[in-house]
Parts: structure tokens; C-alpha cells; sequence
């Protein structure tokens, strides 16, 4: 089913963005904590950082990793619904994981420094576990793994952002 997929997909578009984002952040002083979402948010004023923080990640294994898993839900769900279906999903669900997820550190983790697409990448596998009863079960237990078994081997993980943006994908799915 990949095999159809178009090299300048709006999927492919984003990962290439995502890319040229974690190369900025490595080339600027404190580009992590800068672009990724943290107490600078409401501090001082860093409201771009719901919306970068997506193309911000920790390290070479995390971008791989959510850039491949993108590459294979993305493209399948812009297929599906379309490319402005497509962004609206993954922007939007993005940004409404970002803000919601804020505010779970706000009240909860004392304010860590959030980074990755991940939880915009949740937001495409909750709306595929709605609309594709089929896949349902290995999307829950995807999320499920993704969020909890790195902490088993204490890997820091956002594990709160892919259960918020599951569930955000799941709620966008009744609109779409």
C-alpha cells in the first residue's frame, strides 16, 4: 500500500520540515529548551513553542523513530481523508496535545522540556483506532507500548502527550 505513496506527499513534506527543525535546534544555543515546550511558554512569552516543539526532538534515535512512524500512519491516513484533512489532523491534534499536555506539566511534572512529534503522530493512531475497528487493538496496544515500555527501561518519555493525543484523535475522528 506504500508503494503508492507520492514523494511530495504533505506526510513526506512535514518529515523533510521535521528534519531541517532538529538540524536549527542543534545549531542554536539552548534550541531544545527554546523550541521545545516548557515553563518559558507562559513566562516569557514563547508562544510558538506548541507548534515547534513538534519539529524539536532528543536526539537521533527519536526523530528516526517518530519520523518512521509518521512516514507509515501519515501517509496512510493522508491517503485515506486527504491532504487538507490530513494537516488539519496532524496540526491541529498537534497543537491541542502540546497545549493539553502543557497543562498535565503545569499541574503535574514540574514543568519538564516537552520535545518530539509524537504526540502529533498519537493524535493519527487514536483516529485510525476510531475509524479502523480492524486495527483498533494494535493501536491501543501501540500507544500503550510507546508510552510505558521505555519507562521500564527508564527512558524519559512524554508518556502523558501519546495518551492525550490518542485520545485527541480519537475525539477529531467523530469530525472527520
Amino acid at each position: 500500500m506504500l508503494s503508492n505513496v507520492k514523494t511530495f506527499s504533505a506526510t513526506n513534506i512535514i518529515i523533510f520540515i521535521t528534519i531541517i527543525g532538529y538540524f536549527i535546534q542543534n545549531n542554536i544555543e539552548h534550541g531544545a529548551i527554546i523550541m521545545g515546550l516548557n515553563s518559558l511558554f507562559l513566562t516569557y512569552g514563547f508562544y510558538w513553542q506548541p507548534l515547534t516543539t513538534m519539529f524539536t526532538h532528543g536526539g537521533l534515535f527519536h526523530i528516526a523513530m517518530n519520523m518512521f512512524v509518521l512516514f507509515q500512519f501519515g501517509n496512510l491516513v493522508e491517503q485515506a481523508f486527504g491532504v487538507k484533512k490530513f494537516l488539519i489532523i496532524y496540526f491541529v491534534g498537534g497543537l491541542l496535545t502540546s497545549l493539553f499536555s502543557f497543562l498535565y506539566m503545569y499541574w503535574f511534572d514540574s514543568m519538564s522540556n516537552l520535545v518530539g512529534a509524537s504526540g502529533a503522530i498519537s493524535v493519527i493512531i487514536g483516529l485510525i483506532a476510531l475509524k479502523d475497528q480492524y486495527q483498533r487493538k494494535g493501536m491501543i496496544i501501540w500507544i500503550l507500548l510507546i508510552s510505558f515500555a521505555p519507562l521500564l527501561l527508564g527512558l524519559p518519555v512524554a508518556w502523558y502527550a501519546h495518551l492525550i493525543g490518542f485520545g485527541i484523535g480519537w475525539i477529531l475522528g467523530y469530525f472527520i
